[in-house]
């Protein structure tokens, strides 16, 4: 059995030096190294990186998707990359073999597309919010699923180029989303393993300022591009009704509901509804793609 060659990209926008540096030594700690570091910088030159990472500083900031997109590419277009390991640059692995086990699961099952690591808070724990399934009441429940978290998670590099990159346009909210739709529809699994673990600080992300706007946009968006029409208005009149209900800063709803109009205005980018059959299979792995 063949291992899979291991690439990582990070994206950073420079505002977390210390956290980097860390994150940076525990990819380095790694019992399997990998072929290729990429470090990405949104409007960032990276001059004070010393490590000896593949550095591609970026003039403007193109969102965390639109960042990863770079590095993916180069390791795409290099030839010498499997699976492409994805972290957050506060995110820290506090294990040494996260590599190792990532490339087992993948030489394991062919049709493997993702893995979602576990993110936990310096503590261990994990919040609810951070399981990637409607009953999030034990972290520790390993298998397959419909989504993943963006700050850790590993990507087949095969599948990567069957159903294309990340969603360049959202630039930040519901990435994973569109990313994990594709996948399922194409037929790859996604896998939720809890051993693999990202050290992640507890933080809202409310903290920031496009928050609320992004995330109705892309809901609109995701919609748009991703599920046939009849699902449509039931999957936007959900998520209007869990964002009122959750509401707390007046501030943030004006933010949501621009957001969910430019949503409906602006292009979202080419449609692909997924298939009434990947409507089912994520029916029955617990969580239908109106929720």
């Amino acid at each position: 059995m063949s291992l899979p060659r291991i690439g990582v990209v990070i994206v950073t926008m420079g505002t977390r030096p210390r956290e980097l540096e860390a994150l940076l030594a525990s990819v380095e700690k790694q019992d399997v190294p990998p072929a290729t570091v990429v470090l990405v910088g949104n409007a960032t030159p990276l001059t004070e990186i010393a490590r000896g990472v593949t550095k591609i500083p970026l003039e403007e900031n193109l969102g965390c998707p639109g960042g990863r997109n770079v590095g993916l590419k180069m390791l795409r277009d290099s030839g010498k990359v499997d699976v492409v390991v994805e972290l957050d640059d506060d995110g820290l692995l506090i294990a040494d073999d996260v590599f190792r086990k990532v490339q087992q699961l993948f030489a394991e099952d062919p049709k493997l597309g993702i893995i979602g690591f576990r993110v936990a808070d310096e503590h261990g724990n994990t919040e609810r919010r951070w399981v990637p399934r409607l009953r999030a009441d034990d972290p520790m429940r390993r298998g397959p699923v419909t989504a993943f978290l963006g700050g850790g998670h590993a990507l087949s590099m095969p599948m990567l180029r069957q159903i294309g990159l990340w969603p360049a346009e959202f630039f930040f909210g519901h990435e994973e989303s569109d990313l994990a739709w594709r996948a399922l529809d194409a037929g790859w699994e996604i896998l939720y393993e809890p051993t693999l673990v990202l050290q992640h600080p507890k933080t809202s992300p409310a903290r920031h300022a496009v928050y609320y706007r992004f995330t109705a946009r892309n809901r609109v968006w995701l919609a748009r591009r991703r599920l046939p029409i009849p699902l449509i208005p039931v999957y936007l009149s959900v998520w209007i009704l869990l964002a009122m209900m959750r509401m707390r800063s007046l501030t943030g709803l004006k933010a949501w509901w621009s957001g969910f109009i430019e949503g409906s205005r602006e292009p979202c980018g080419p449609r692909k509804p997924m298939q009434w059959r990947t409507v089912w299979r994520m029916t029955r792995l617990g969580r239908p793609p109106i929720l």
